[in-house]
């Protein structure tokens, strides 16, 4: 699975700001990911956040314990620039550098790996984190903005 452009990056999270986001919402999202998951197979862990509170967490068979480092990890770099980790990567990436390079940020606490998308809200812009984590970073990216479009479409 390649790489999405940044411009596609970019229309993604302008495509996905809520009209709202509560408890009941989280649980829905992380429910929706865990099926997927589930459905695939796929040994990941996932994380949903708003502000500084676990909302909703799952580690499926196969996942471990470094998962939910990757999670914060990558977590925290939504928190930092506001957009997905794999958008500040690949932003990274086309000036020719790396984050890890040139970010100055500890890469024991951040990573621009794909995984990582902000729940933003209308109004109040980016209010938390939607993360998955056990899949090469553009499927664990690919994976959330599939449940992002299904959570919409409800």
């Amino acid at each position: 699975m390649n790489a999405p452009e940044i411009a596609e990056l970019e229309q993604q999270e302008s495509r996905f700001v809520l009209s709202h986001f509560t408890y009941d919402d989280a649980w829905a999202l992380g429910t929706m990911l865990v099926e997927l998951a589930r459905d695939r197979h796929a040994p990941v862990a996932i994380d949903i956040r708003r502000g500084g509170q676990q909302l909703f967490h799952a580690a499926l068979p196969g996942s471990t314990p470094d998962n939910d480092a990757w999670i914060d990890r990558k977590r925290r770099v939504v928190e930092r620039y506001g957009c997905s980790s794999l958008l500040v990567g690949s932003r990274f990436r086309a000036k020719g550098t790396t984050f890890e390079d040139s970010s100055c940020l500890d890469p024991d606490m951040y990573a621009a790996h794909g995984g990582a998308f902000p729940i933003a809200v209308e109004g109040a812009g980016v209010i938390g984190t939607v993360v998955v984590s056990g899949l090469p970073q553009v499927e664990d990216h690919a994976m959330v903005v599939e449940a992002l479009e299904l959570f919409l479409a409800k």
